[in-house]
């Protein structure tokens, strides 16, 4: 799919640019400050999309962060996607270059939802960017399972192997090749990692009535991935936050239908995403990041298997595997105590702040475990 730029869209091609007249349209109850439907409507009209009244207007369940509606407008369904509604500095750059990675992989095995359009222009939107994609024909695995999967251990633990799969295709993606060369910074992309999530984690520090990160071993765990970080690695592009809750299935077997939330996708070291999807790999006794349907029905393959059917598809070295296990818990329980720090600040419901501070504990603890048992 060849993509147009310009400095305030990206688009399908698949779409021609023709003039169309808005129509008025009703905010269907969601708030204007975050979809302004009538805004919304003349952009998809500028957009040459199909024109007409927004109709099955619905918010989507999108983790703790970012906005999800599904409407549909002139016989086409869509979703629009935008940062939460207290911007944080980064907020809108994330979501250009999710919009941009889901335009790249067109044509790739990379199960990913389809990219339609983005108004990369925050100023159009009360200060948001935004993209509209297709909706995922599937489910999420973590929150209910169809009848079949339910009933058959075998198609779950199918269903496992083939999160590792997705993320094996993700890193055989020459990122040169689809046009995302300039995304991320892969050199020293290992290096860094330590001292980038501290100062992340030294920053919450200026959210208001936030009393500090009460983590305990933060300091340990930041001192052994120093000390025992590969020496050599590969540069390809990683999603950066892999895990059952971001996979959708297909409805009748156990293929991915979708990866989705790109927002942390960026070029590094695609070896953290396999340590990310082991970190947060459903295990009895141990908290997960969320609730998991899949994990409490059973039947899924262990991590030796993950990381046996991850081989098969890669020439990368997985012998130091734990120390991306260990560096994914350490920068994901980073990443959700940004949430438990805003939360004191009355930018995210104070119960999601002390639940993710809780995940956070737990993925430490598991660092933790991870680093003794090595």
């Amino acid at each position: 799919m060849t993509v147009a730029h310009s400095r305030h869209c990206l688009r399908s091609s698949r779409r021609s640019r023709i003039a169309l007249r808005p129509e008025a349209v009703a905010n269907h109850g969601i708030d204007p400050a975050l979809v302004d439907f009538a805004v919304l409507g003349a952009w998809m009209d500028d957009e040459g999309l199909p024109c007409g009244p927004f109709e099955r207007v619905e918010t989507l369940a999108g983790g703790t962060q970012n906005v999800l509606l599904r409407f549909t407008r002139g016989g086409h369904d869509y979703v629009l996607r935008r940062p939460p509604p207290h911007l944080r500095p980064k907020s809108n750059d994330a979501l250009r270059r999710e919009a941009r990675v889901l335009a790249a992989l067109a044509h790739t095995d990379v199960p990913h939802p389809g990219f339609i359009a983005a108004c990369l222009d925050e100023t159009v939107m009360g200060g948001a960017v935004f993209y509209l994609m297709e909706p995922v024909d599937g489910f999420n695995p973590s929150t209910g399972l169809p009848a079949l999967h339910a009933a058959d251990a075998a198609i779950r633990h199918e269903m496992g192997l083939r999160a590792a799969d997705g993320i094996a295709a993700l890193g055989r993606i020459d990122h040169q090749a689809v046009g995302l060369g300039d995304v991320g910074h892969p050199e020293g992309f290992l290096e860094r990692q330590v001292g980038r999530w501290l100062a992340e984690l030294e920053s919450y520090a200026r959210q208001p009535g936030y009393p500090g990160p009460e983590i305990p071993g933060v300091g340990t765990v930041a001192d052994w991935l120093e000390r025992h970080r590969p020496r050599r690695w590969t540069p390809g592009l990683l999603h950066g936050d892999y895990h059952l809750a971001n996979l959708m299935y297909v409805w009748d077997g156990p293929a991915l239908a979708a990866i989705v939330d790109w927002e942390m996708c960026t070029v590094g070291d695609p070896l953290l995403d396999l340590g990310w999807l082991l970190a947060t790999w459903p295990a009895p006794g141990q908290l997960g990041i969320g609730p998991s349907v899949l994990g409490e029905a059973g039947g899924l393959p262990t991590p030796a298997e993950l990381v046996a059917r991850y081989a098969e598809q890669s020439d990368r070295d997985l012998a130091g595997i734990d120390w991306y296990v260990v560096l994914a818990c350490f920068k994901l329980g980073i990443v959700l105590e940004g949430t438990n720090a805003r939360a004191y600040a009355g930018k995210a419901p104070r119960a999601t702040g002390d639940l993710l501070h809780t995940i956070t504990l737990g993925l430490f603890a598991r660092a933790h475990a991870v680093i003794e048992g090595g």
